[in-house]
């Protein structure tokens, strides 16, 4: 039985762990006991967190990867050796409505955030199931949990996300391993990625602090949890499909969903990543 992966004395891989909530979860991984192993599409940055790290007195190591190439990341875990917990965090939005999306930002969301955990977490779960032991983390979103205007591939890329992390949690269970996997589905978070989101009711569904997410990953690694959806009120998406479909976009307009990217701008223009 799945009963979480202490932190102390592990080795914890992080995918795009130079910047935003990544770089906060190898910190707060590192001062937890734990190896820290950060990939990154930007080298420099990895190797920065991995500095910072170790200045702090941790143990930490980085490594360039572009997580979309699947013959990179086998090339990397190969490198990089077994880790007991791996992070799937890296992860691009365009925030553009349908028709001014380019095909090749549309390629690269799913590529990016559906199908690189696929290859990282191939990489790397023989060895967990192997050692009977072992976390397999998904950075999701609430917009995993429905549909979102101007998020058409961003939010179809984290819909595939949470599916992929539910049928292999339920694999895992069928097949009687003892490693299990979190999937994590937070609102907007203040990092760049997200710069100008705003939210209609802020005491029901806040933009969320980095450090209180980063934080919260890391303990639901260690508690054993299975899906973490921040804040607590997303949880209600799934009560609110039960309604007709008519009703069930009138209550997601009255909250705003809709209207949440209206000022989006992102950390420039094109994708941007976690």
């Amino acid at each position: 039985m799945y009963k979480g992966t202490p932190l102390a004395g592990s080795r914890v891989l992080i995918t795009g762990g130079a910047s935003g909530i990544g770089r906060l979860m190898a910190l707060e991984a590192a001062r937890r006991g734990a190896e820290v192993v950060v990939w990154d599409l930007s080298e420099e940055g990895g190797a920065a967190v991995e500095a910072e790290i170790t200045a702090a007195g941790g143990c930490a190591s980085s490594r360039g990867v572009n997580v979309a190439d699947s013959d990179q990341v086998g090339e990397a875990a190969r490198d990089s050796g077994e880790v007991d917990v791996v992070v799937n965090n890296a992860g691009v939005v365009t925030g553009k409505r349908l028709l001014e999306a380019d095909e090749a930002a549309i390629r690269r969301t799913f590529e990016v955030n559906a199908l690189a955990p696929y290859w990282v977490t191939r990489a790397f779960l023989p060895g967990m199931l192997e050692r009977g032991r072992g976390t397999v983390a998904t950075i999701a979103s609430a917009a995993g949990l429905i549909g979102v205007a101007r998020q058409t591939d961003y939010s179809a890329s984290k819909f595939a996300s949470l599916g992929f992390m539910e049928s292999l949690r339920a694999e895992l269970r069928a097949d009687g391993h003892s490693v299990g996997t979190l999937v994590v589905c937070p609102y907007y978070i203040n990092t760049g990625m997200f710069e100008g989101v705003r939210t209609k009711f802020p005491l029901l569904l806040p933009i969320l602090e980095q450090a209180d997410v980063a934080r919260k990953v890391i303990e639901a690694i260690e508690a054993g949890r299975e899906q973490l959806v921040l804040p607590p009120f997303a949880r209600l998406v799934p009560v609110m499909r039960a309604l007709p479909v008519p009703a069930f976009d009138r209550l997601a307009d009255f909250f705003g969903i809709n209207r949440t990217m209206d000022h989006f701008v992102g950390r420039g223009q094109g994708a941007t990543r976690r």
